[in-house]
């Protein structure tokens, strides 16, 4: 700060008419880059700048504003001398220049042979500055919102009616003009507790007297206060709150002054599942669940006023009477759900169109049934139990609770599978078949699960590259990335050995229509491949050790990371650069060569060089390819390793392309082989060495 400028803190809030939940802090984060934007203008700005978020307000305080930007060096260049003038008298060009820079001709000077503009200018006022800037931030929260309001005789729009604004650098106040309003130094309280203006002398004091009025202005506080008074609600009543950190952002974006309080739902609402008690007061209500011990589901729960009641039983019974209507509504839907066994919902799925070139759910379901089976009998499982779980995995989406409550398909197919009879492990295949529903989301815990969940996605992906309808870069309506991530962490993490592009084919075969031909494979393969380079590549690998292992043609997901890993410690060998250089040389020398044999003869011989080699790789070929086959990658390449001296021994001495055609063709076919071992695992010559 320059002994000319002073500073201050900067306080400006938006009061509005309750604003959407999921709007609260995107609005202030957006607003809360105005201190950004002044430091970008040269407004030197000394502390930190801090955002407070309620459904009434949006406001940032900057603390140590400059009262004026830094004075502003402005230089310009313009047209070449040579295009500047003409015999001497000054082109349209040079003219045009003077004109932007407002000045006249012979006030501009030259610079490494072209017209050159500088001057100081005196920097501008924040005050001066600020309605800019104010625009500026505006635009980028109406960016956030889609569909915005327009209210009163007013032109302009915003997410909800703004009722005042207040804007403080210090003790003056900036008199921002927006909405039909100037801004003041007034804030206002609660709506209920203290709906009296606030009167404000320097933003100091912003968060301190909104707390005095019954309005916790910080988001963050306000979420660790909610989440405190959670613990100690279910602490009463001996049991445990489930908070989900989505339902606690939603509730701290609902409320300025939170009360928690606890209520009571009817004994007969236990009988539901778990699931659905939660669905319904967690979705609709807002309200959060309480576990026992044990993780029993308790008959309470605890929702956050926004007001401190004089009389808390009529705020808990207007919410236990509020809740009673939705919980009779599942129950009845459950109870009516019960009267047939899962199995006869399932023909009511032929009348579910899954995509119009593909069929009905029915005929998906059909598909995905055939595919399980196949993957179970590749791992020697039973293709009955495989094959049962298929065809009723999707049977719940025409009963009437799933209807209601779509989030629950899968989890209610399960409890409609047991009250059927059905083995539970087809029951928790259905209620598992669905994961991983989002990034790093658990895969089924069980192998049935896994078996149908995998050849679901694979119908899925098979089927919409079919039709040509494969995402694009901002579109990706059936969520195939999401379907080929989960397939391919299914077959690592399960682990299930299995030939994935293999079952993609035979996915793709059964699809009613589209391309089902070699290239369209192809396609859907590499798309997997994409998928597969990233989970690679996020676990730390690098992009060459990924290429390596792609170059074997290996289409086993849980055998691909195996090899990866094994080539990530081989890199840590010291052996591995000078062999992998040797790879490389070996590589072209072969591209050079052409395709041949693999036949040497040693008694072709002439160096003791090639002998060395040779005994070491008739030594060593064996062992990589029994470690290999056992799938014990890491000790192959700890043997391939081995192969270091000897091959830089050869290409010391030798010379492989010598004149002479026999001795050429027999060395090249020692390289060959050579080669071939050095691909076993992976391809080393792709690593960096």
């Amino acid at each position: 700060m320059t002994n000319s400028q002073t500073s201050a803190d900067l306080l400006l809030e938006l009061g509005c008419e309750d604003l959407p939940a999921r709007y609260v802090r995107p609005l202030a984060e957006a607003l809360g880059q105005i201190g950004a934007a002044m430091a970008a203008r040269g407004i030197q700005v000394e502390g930190a700048t801090r955002l407070f978020s309620t459904p009434r307000r949006i406001a940032v305080l900057v603390a140590g504003v400059a009262d004026r930007q830094a004075d502003q060096s402005i230089e310009r260049t313009g047209p070449a001398l040579a295009a500047a003038y003409k015999d001497g008298k000054p082109t349209p060009a040079a003219l045009g220049f003077a004109r932007a820079c407002g000045v006249e001709l012979d006030l501009i000077g030259e610079k490494d042979g072209k017209l050159h503009f500088s001057r100081k200018e005196k920097g501008r006022r924040t005050t001066e500055l600020l309605p800019e800037l104010f625009d500026e931030a505006l635009k980028k929260m109406d960016a956030l919102v889609p569909k915005r309001m327009r209210w009163g005789s007013g032109e302009e729009t915003f997410v909800r009616p703004v009722q005042w604004i207040t804007c403080l650098l210090g003790a003056k106040v900036i008199p921002l003009q927006r909405f039909g309003l100037q801004a003041g130094n007034k804030t206002f309280g609660h709506r209920f507790h203290a709906p009296k203006a606030i009167a404000l002398k320097t933003p100091d004091g912003y968060e301190t007297r909104l707390k005095a009025a019954r309005v916790w202005a910080d988001f963050e506080s306000r979420k660790a206060e909610i989440r405190g008074q959670l613990e100690v609600e279910a602490k009463k009543l001996k049991g445990t709150a489930r908070i989900s950190e989505a339902l606690l952002d939603e509730v701290t974006a609902l409320v300025e002054w939170p009360v928690a309080i606890h209520g009571r739902m009817d004994d007969r609402f236990m009988q539901l599942p778990p699931e659905v008690i939660i669905a319904t007061i967690e979705l609709n209500q807002r309200y959060f669940p309480v576990y026992g011990p044990g993780g029993k589901l308790l008959p309470f729960f605890i929702t956050v006023s926004n007001i401190q009641s004089r009389d808390v039983s009529q705020v808990v019974a207007g919410n236990e009477r509020v809740v009673r209507p939705r919980l009779s509504d599942a129950l009845f839907f459950y109870e009516q759900d019960l009267k047939k066994p899962l199995a006869e919902f399932v023909s009511g799925l032929d009348r579910v169109t899954f995509q119009k070139d593909l069929g009905s759910t029915g005929d998906k379901v059909r598909r995905v049934a055939d595919l399980a089976a196949r993957i179970a009998e590749s791992l020697k499982d039973d293709p009955a139990v495989a094959r049962r779980a298929a065809t009723l995995c999707k049977a719940d989406l025409v009963t009437r609770m799933v209807y209601e409550f779509p989030e629950l398909q899968g989890a209610m197919g399960c409890y409609y599978a047991l009250a059927a009879g059905e083995p539970e492990s087809v029951a928790r295949a259905i209620a598992e078949h669905y994961q991983p529903v989002q990034s790093g989301g658990a895969i089924p815990s069980t192998r049935v699960g896994q078996v149908v969940a995998l050849a679901d996605k694979l119908d899925t992906l098979a089927g919409i590259f079919a039709i040509g309808q494969k995402p694009t870069a901002s579109k990706d309506p059936y969520a195939l990335r999401r379907a080929a991530l989960g397939a391919l962490r299914i077959c690592i993490e399960g682990p299930l050995p299995l030939d994935l592009r293999a079952l993609l084919e035979t996915a793709l075969q059964a699809q009613p229509s589209g391309n089902k031909n070699a290239a369209q494979l192809s396609e859907t393969w590499e798309f997997l491949l994409e998928r597969l380079r990233g989970i690679v590549m996020d676990a730390g690998a690098a992009v060459e050790v990924f290429n390596a292992v792609a170059a074997t043609g290996v289409t086993e997901p849980a055998d691909f990371v195996a090899r990866v890993e094994a080539v990530r410690g081989f890199l840590a060998m010291k052996q591995s650069t000078q062999l992998t250089a040797a790879h490389k040389r070996i590589r072209n020398i072969l591209k050079q060569a052409g395709e041949g044999d693999l036949e040497v003869r040693p008694d072709h011989f002439r160096e003791a060089q090639e002998h060395g080699l040779y005994e070491a790789l008739t030594q060593l070929d064996e062992k990589v390819h029994a470690a290999a086959a056992r799938r014990d990658y890491a000790g192959a390449l700890k043997a391939l390793s081995e192969l270091q001296p000897p091959v830089d021994a050869f290409f010391d001495k030798v010379m492989v392309m010598a004149p002479e055609e026999e001795l050429r063709a027999n060395r090249v076919a020692l390289l060959r082989r050579l080669d071939r071992l050095c691909r076993r695992v992976a391809d080393i010559s792709c690593l960096p060495g």
